[in-house]
C-alpha cells in the first residue's frame, strides 16, 4: 500500500486566507482542488509537501462569465463545467472540444482549470488549447494581483511562472470575432495524448490577421508552433499554406520516442493534426455546418 509522507491539512476559506497559509507554511507548502494530479505523486512520495492547503470552498473561483468583453473562467472551475458551459462553447469551441476528450468523467466532476494549468504537464489538453486562444493568466499574491500570458506561464514541462507565495485565480480571454478548434489522438478514450492540436484564428479581408497553435505531447516550446503560426499570419487559407504550416510545425517540434509510439509517428500526427484543426476551425469561421 502506497501511503504518502505525513503533512499538514489546512482548508482556506478565501483567497486572502490562501494566501496566508502559503506565507505560513513557506515553500513546501501545496495548494490542492482536485488533487488529480498531486496527490498520485504523494502516494509514489514523488512530492512530499510539508502543508496541504485545500481551496475546494473558494466559490469565488468557480465562476464562468463575460465581463468587459472577456470571457472569465476562474481556477475551481471544474471541467465537467468548462464542457457544458454555454457561454464558453459560443466564444471558444476550443474548450468543449478539448473537454471532450479529457480524461473520463470521475476526473471532469473533481479536476480544476487551475489544476490543469498550473501542473504543466506536458500531455495537458488545456494548456495548448489556451495556448493556441492566447489566454491570460490571473495571479494573486502578497504584492497584489498580476497578469501573465498563458504562453509566458508555462516555462516548461511541470514548470510555471507561478510563485510559491501566489495562486492562479483564473484564465481570461478577450472576445473577439474568432474560430477554433481542438483534436487529440490517444489509445483510449480519456488517455493522455499521443500527440494533440488546437487552433483559434481571425481573418480580415480573406487573410490570415491571427493565428494561433498550440500542440500537446510532442515537446514543442511552451505548446506553441510558433513558426507555422508565423508563417500562415498575413496570408491567404489556402490548402497549399496549410499543409506547409503542418509540415513547420511538425519539424519544429520535439517528440520522443515512447509506448505510445516511435518519433516520426508522432511527427506524422502532428501535421495531420494541425491540417484538421485549422480546416476545421476556417469551417466554423464561415459557418459551415459541414466541418470536416
Amino acid at each position: 500500500m502506497q501511503v504518502p509522507a505525513q503533512f499538514q491539512y489546512e482548508r482556506a476559506a478565501s483567497v486572502d486566507h490562501a494566501l496566508s497559509l502559503l506565507a505560513k507554511y513557506g515553500p513546501e507548502s501545496r495548494v490542492v482542488a482536485g488533487g488529480h494530479s498531486l496527490l498520485p505523486m504523494m502516494k509514489l512520495r514523488l512530492a512530499q509537501p510539508e502543508a496541504l492547503i485545500d481551496i475546494n470552498d473558494l466559490e469565488e473561483l468557480a465562476i464562468i462569465r463575460v465581463e468587459a468583453g472577456q470571457l472569465r473562467i476562474g481556477a475551481m472551475v471544474r471541467h465537467a463545467a468548462l464542457l457544458d458551459s454555454v457561454v464558453a462553447g459560443e466564444h471558444f469551441p476550443i474548450f468543449h472540444d478539448a473537454e471532450r476528450v479529457i480524461a473520463d468523467p470521475i476526473v471532469r466532476n473533481r479536476g480544476t482549470i487551475g489544476g490543469s494549468i498550473c501542473q504543466a504537464d506536458p500531455s495537458e489538453d488545456l494548456s495548448a488549447a489556451f495556448c493556441a486562444v492566447r489566454a491570460i493568466a490571473v495571479i494573486r499574491g502578497p504584492e497584489g494581483e498580476r497578469e501573465v500570458p498563458v504562453r509566458e506561464f508555462l516555462l516548461g514541462p511541470y514548470e510555471t511562472a507561478l510563485a510559491g507565495t501566489e495562486i492562479l485565480t483564473g484564465i481570461r480571454m478577450p472576445i473577439e470575432a474568432s474560430a477554433s478548434a481542438y483534436e487529440k489522438v490517444d489509445r483510449r478514450a480519456g488517455d493522455w495524448a499521443v500527440a494533440a492540436a488546437g487552433a483559434a484564428i481571425r481573418l480580415d479581408d480573406g487573410l490570415l490577421a491571427e493565428v494561433g497553435i498550440g500542440l500537446t505531447a510532442v515537446g514543442a516550446t511552451k505548446f506553441v508552433a510558433r513558426e507555422a503560426e508565423d508563417f500562415l499570419r498575413g496570408g491567404p487559407a489556402t490548402d497549399e499554406r496549410i499543409a506547409e504550416a503542418a509540415a513547420i510545425a511538425s519539424r519544429h517540434c520535439n517528440p520522443f520516442a515512447d509506448q505510445r509510439g516511435p518519433v516520426a509517428y508522432k511527427r506524422s500526427l502532428v501535421a495531420t493534426l494541425t491540417t484538421r484543426v485549422l480546416n476545421r476551425a476556417l469551417a466554423r469561421w464561415h459557418g459551415d455546418s459541414r466541418e470536416p
